[in-house]
């Protein structure tokens, strides 16, 4: 998540000549704004040290500022680098802003200096917008699609080419005014068509995609498809043709199912060959009572028909409404949020790395908002089939088939797995196995077995590429199919310690039959042995896996309010089982003793639960021999728990909650042992401000070893600031506090639990205080995270106060995915404490997006994305190593990042990396992650339900 890179200070050297540019971006409400300031280093060496100035042009007075220290002295503005951003390596860039008052004119400075060097304006990219078709428009295959847009250069320069795209084909090239295309031949189904205009500077930009349908026939068109209505009122949708008829057509509309309090009229529509593309409306009407959804049918002779899901929402129900809004967005097939097959993308964009490689990867998380965001859709329409069918999705392609683990029956639960240590750096793979250190044995295997009959496990695997672009070919039920293949495959990345950012993996499959890779695939990248097996491997992501139970946990609740809770059962039972395989993510990684374990060879393998530290983990992963004749196989806990994976909801639901209980005969009893472990571990962790620090382990650096003296303890875990991963470190992420501290509000919102109140008071205190609203409705809240100190020793009986543990914010942002989740703690949260101030902030948080964020495709905000240098970042390849990917790309000593991902040199949005990798500015991006757009819209219900 985020995706930002840390780069340390350069060796002093002489001061080399300032070569900069500085981009200015105020936010202007009249008596007042903020201004933005992008300082990008565009010479050969790194800036150390910076001090950025400019006059102001009237009356403006510095409020405050952050990131660095602002002054005033008359006009003159100054700006000086804060202790942790001093260093602005080549190409990269830093962003600063403050806050003024002013009366009369608040004209831009337009001149900058850093360090007494005049800096020049950053060239602005030209602008194109996409104004045929219009967003939803339907087409009937054989019919040509006119595609025109307008494009404008900016600081002087000229338009020299406007590109048209369907999805990320090309599609034709104008280079002259007006810019237009008759697009023929695209095919049945959904299309995102965009423009792309380049200028004379070599800049470029893409317009907002429009989302077009293309009917294999004659096709009914209405919209939209989703169609709120309060009681007592009415709304209307449209209806037209897609393709010109032969003769009039009588097109009949009727309620099909459903809430009968909804009526349409009329009920008749007459299409003539002139008029058939002229849009005739429909209006529904709500009773004063009553809610719930109808499904409309639209229906004529010879055409496919057309329907539209009303839903009657109570008077007032503005959230609700734009819940119902957003759904409809992220659903529309011609939005691009998820494949033919309806798996949702990681992002609709394709351009994107951050912990998935690739935007049209998806991750387990992806399907558990999915999940999630289905049994709100029930809560509000009372429709539950869409809760239902997203669990059948999720199902059928990222749990692994009997055929994806054909020898778990070989597993020994005596003797889980065998050792290898985490290594610090990816240079110091392979790791080598070491059979001689005992691992403890496996106390949940034996009665999972008994429970479902089966020895397969039923979880998730964490990433996916869904249309096979890498070429592994891993199809649920498939090992390796190869390039040829067009579903989705099963893939992984991180595997090589802490220090292995995203940008230093190799993508693999989950199936290594050597087929592709080195003479051993890929295996020995990783782990160093004697000989190798074909072999298959999955991880999963227990944070994921836990959101998919908390979604049935509210769905069972909301359909039973409505009367319907036998709709969900079927799929609430479902929850209960991988709830119940979820506990692999308690123990110890193999099983040893939890607490105190330092030595691989010292450290006592456990005996019954002993090596569970109840935590819950940063994953748990499973694999096995493919020869079933010759078979094995193993499993594996995590010993990292990272704060912001805990979910004490989940674990409620598992404990306490008869419909999720699990069939395992000591699972309940694991989840109450674990919620209590968890709702401590959130206090233990708690900075003297009130942030949630990173977490603890079982295994110290991954290999049992001693760690520094005196460092703090909970339950014999060791402390630990960044769990897991540390480029970036895993806890400077607010969102990791947002999505966490969200849970501990629905359990306190459910339970009312005094610990859990403590911990949420003190933690929206502090996150309260670091959030600005200003008065056009815009915010900022915290991104970055610095912490310093160490949290005491748990005392469970007189626990610590922490006073020695600190969190500083390092820099602030309007991310609309973490606002969702903060407002959304927030709204939990001031729903059971009745804390007015957090309410306040929750409805800020969700109108400021609403009103200024929302975009065709959703609501989101451009990103600077700086990091993006990386894409040149070397891959760690032990030298003599040589293999190829599926699509040829060479891996050995050379490789980078994107010499083995070169598909991205195909990708539309690659020349605004290029031009950045060339020396150009930073790239921005507004991407639009299936995560974020949910959880917006899950925050709207949210807000809804528990306090308009």
């Amino acid at each position: 998540h985020g995706g930002g890179a840390l780069s340390s200070p350069a060796p002093a050297r002489a001061a080399a000549t300032v070569q900069c540019s500085v981009d200015y971006t105020p936010n202007d409400w009249g008596s007042g704004y903020t201004a933005e300031l992008t300082l990008t280093n565009r010479g050969a060496e790194p800036l150390q040290g910076w001090t950025l100035a400019y006059d102001q042009t009237g009356n403006q007075q510095l409020t405050n500022g952050w990131n660095g220290v602002w002054s005033q002295s008359g006009k003159t503005v100054t700006v000086t680098h804060a202790s942790w951003n001093g260093t602005v390596a080549a190409g990269a860039a830093v962003t600063t802003g403050a806050q003024f008052t002013y009366s009369g004119s608040n004209a831009a400075p337009t001149r900058f200096t850093v360090n007494g060097t005049v800096c020049a304006g950053a060239h602005q990219p030209p602008v194109a917008v996409l104004t045929s078709p219009e967003p939803g428009a339907a087409f009937s295959a054989g019919d040509p699609v006119p595609l025109a847009a307008t494009a404008a250069a900016a600081d002087g320069a000229t338009i020299s080419k406007v590109e048209f795209y369907s999805d990320t084909t090309l599609l034709a090239t104008d280079t002259t005014s007006p810019y237009t295309h008759t697009a023929t031949g695209l095919a049945a189904g959904s299309h995102s068509l965009y423009a792309k205009a380049y200028d004379s500077r070599g800049a470029a930009a893409e317009s907002a995609p429009v989302g077009i349908t293309v009917a294999a026939g004659p096709a009914l068109v209405a919209t939209p498809g989703h169609l709120p209505v309060r009681q007592g009122e009415s709304a209307t949708f449209a209806v037209k043709l897609s393709t010109r008829p032969s003769a009039d057509v009588t097109v009949s509309v009727a309620r099909a199912s459903g809430n009968t309090h909804l009526t349409a009229a009329p009920t008749s529509l007459t299409f003539t060959p002139t008029n058939w593309d002229t849009a005739q409306q429909v209006t529904v009407t709500a009773a004063e009572t009553g809610t719930g959804s109808a499904l409309f049918t639209v229906t004529a002779p010879g055409h496919s028909a057309a329907e539209v899901t009303a839903t009657q929402l109570a008077a007032g129900s503005t959230y609700d409404e734009r819940f119902l809004a957003m759904h409809a967005k992220i659903t529309d097939p011609a939005n691009g949020y998820f494949s033919p097959e309806g798996i949702p993308y990681h992002s609709v964009e394709t351009l994107i790395v951050e912990a998935p490689d690739h935007g049209h990867e998806t991750t387990s998380e992806a399907y558990s908002y999915l999940i999630w965001l289905e049994a709100m859709y029930g809560r509000i329409t009372g429709d539950w089939s869409r809760f239902n069918a997203s669990w059948d999705t999720m199902e059928q392609y990222m749990i692994p088939t009997h055929a994806d683990q054909p020898t778990n029956d070989k597993y020994n639960a005596s003797a889980p797995a065998t050792y290898a240590p985490e290594l610090d750096d990816p240079s110091d793979y392979p790791a080598r196995l070491d059979g001689q250190v005992r691992s403890g044995a496996d106390p949940i295997a034996g009665e999972l077995r008994s429970a479902y009959g089966t020895d397969d496990v039923y979880g998730m695997h964490w990433l996916q590429d869904v249309d096979n672009v890498y070429g592994f070919g891993n199809e649920p039920g498939t090992c390796s199919a190869g390039p040829a293949a067009t579903g989705p495959s099963y893939v992984n990345t991180f595997q090589r310690g802490p220090q292995e950012s995203v940008w230093e993996t190799v993508t693999h499959p989950t199936c290594d039959d050597f087929e592709f890779g080195g003479p051993n695939g890929y295996l020995d990248l990783f782990t160093g042995d004697s000989s190798y097996a074909k072999q298959w491997k999955f991880t999963n992501a227990p944070d994921a896996d836990a959101r998919a139970v908390q979604a049935a946990y509210w769905a069972d609740l909301w359909a039973k309010d409505q009367g319907n809770g036998g709709e969900v059962a079927g799929t609430v039972a479902k929850a209960a089982k991988m709830g119940d395989y979820l506990r692999y993510s308690l123990f110890d990684k193999y099983f040893k003793k939890a607490g105190n374990c330092v030595g691989p060879a010292t450290c006592p393998a456990g005996t019954g639960k002993d090596s569970a530290h109840y935590l819950m983990s940063w994953y748990y992963a499973w694999g096995g021999a493919t020869d079933t004749s010759a078979g094995w196989a193993w499993r594996i806990g995590s010993s990292h728990a990272h704060s912001g994976y805990q979910n004490p909801l989940a674990a409620y639901a598992l404990s306490s909650y008869a419909p999720l209980k699990p069939k395992s005969p000591t699972a309940a009893q694991d989840w109450a042992t674990s919620l209590k472990r968890q709702i401590e571990f959130y206090r233990w962790l708690q900075s003297a401000e009130g942030g949630i620090a990173g977490g603890a382990t079982n295994s110290w650096q991954g290999r049992y070893a001693a760690p520094p003296a005196g460092t703090p303890t909970f339950h014999g875990l060791f402390y630990d600031e960044k769990p897991v991963y540390h480029d970036p470190p895993s806890n400077q992420w607010f969102g990791f506090q947002a999505w966490s501290m969200e849970r501990v509000a629905e359990y306190y919102h459910q339970t009312g639990d005094a610990l859990a109140e403590e911990v949420l008071d003190k933690w929206v205190d502090w996150a309260v205080g670091e959030t600005t609203i200003h008065p056009d409705g815009t915010f900022r809240f915290p991104s970055t995270l610095r912490w310093t100190g160490a949290p005491d020793t748990w005392n469970p009986s007189a626990p610590g106060d922490n006073a020695g543990l600190h969190v500083t914010v390092a820099d602030y942002t309007n991310d609309v995915g973490v606002a969702a989740a903060y407002a959304k703690t927030l709204a939990y949260y001031a729903a059971k404490s009745g804390d007015a101030d957090a309410k306040r902030v929750a409805k800020a948080l969700l109108d400021g997006m609403w009103q200024h964020h929302q975009d065709p495709l959703g609501i989101a905000v451009p990103e600077t994305r700086a990091d993006y240098e990386r894409f040149d970042d070397p891959v760690y390849v032990p030298g003599g190593w040589s293999g190829t990917m599926p699509n040829g790309d060479r891996v050995d000593s050379s490789s980078t990042f994107l010499s083995i991902r070169s598909f991205y040199q195909d990708d539309p949005a690659w020349p605004k990396v290029e031009s950045y990798l060339k020396g150009g500015a930073a790239p921005v991006f507004t991407y639009h992650r299936f995560w974020a757009q949910a959880d917006i819209a899950l925050a709207m219900g949210s807000y809804a339900e528990l306090l308009e």
